[in-house]
């Protein structure tokens, strides 16, 4: 089921309140990646798991609330890509494959081209966009830092936790950015109007 009657003001809310809600998750999962996780090998694992399962959520909550999977199929690719990955990370660790960091770089790297096509695509009937195309773009280039990692002694989780970092700072701003500018247009439509 899809929300295809919002107007352009709802639309933007919802946009604003799940790109503040990916934000506040991407923080916490960065606290506990540099905090809980150095000190527990099975939190580390959870988060690795979690970190791709959320993001597939999060966009087919995306895709359902601004106009459906077909108004939105680079969401949907991403959900589906997301949960591909999910499934990857646990048989990887499963079976105890040194290639998570090759799975996120992929990862990384498509999903990021995908929120960059996807941002792209809205740049005109929704706001802040320019944040998610930058966010999008780093995105990739990160994931190709991830494959050259790989084999490193780097810890994997932290090393995924600065990417999560960024990618928080870059929700934050696109709401905030939303926010402001809906507060603007508000203030616009309350103000007496010349005679």
């Amino acid at each position: 089921m899809s929300n295809t009657n919002q107007s352009p003001l709802q639309r933007a809310a919802w946009l604003c309140k799940l790109y503040f809600i990916r934000a506040a998750f991407s923080f916490a999962w960065v606290a506990l990646a540099f905090t809980a996780a150095k000190g527990s090998p099975a939190l580390a694992i959870g988060l690795l798991i979690v970190y791709p399962a959320w993001d597939a959520l999060a966009n087919l909550l995306d895709a359902r609330m601004t106009g459906g999977a077909k108004a939105n199929p680079t969401q949907v690719l991403n959900a589906w890509m997301s949960g591909l990955v999910t499934v990857a990370v646990v048989v990887s660790l499963v079976l105890k494959l040194q290639i998570i960091l090759v799975i996120f770089g992929v990862w990384a790297i498509v999903a990021g081209l995908l929120q960059l096509a996807t941002a792209i695509r809205r740049r005109k009937s929704d706001r802040g966009q320019w944040v998610m195309m930058l966010s999008g773009a780093q995105s990739a280039l990160a994931g190709g830092f991830f494959v050259v990692q790989q084999g490193s002694a780097a810890p994997v989780v932290q090393t995924f936790g600065g990417y999560a970092a960024v990618g928080a700072v870059y929700f934050l701003i696109s709401g905030l950015v939303i926010l402001f500018r809906q507060s603007r247009a508000k203030a616009g439509a309350l103000a007496p109007e010349k005679a």
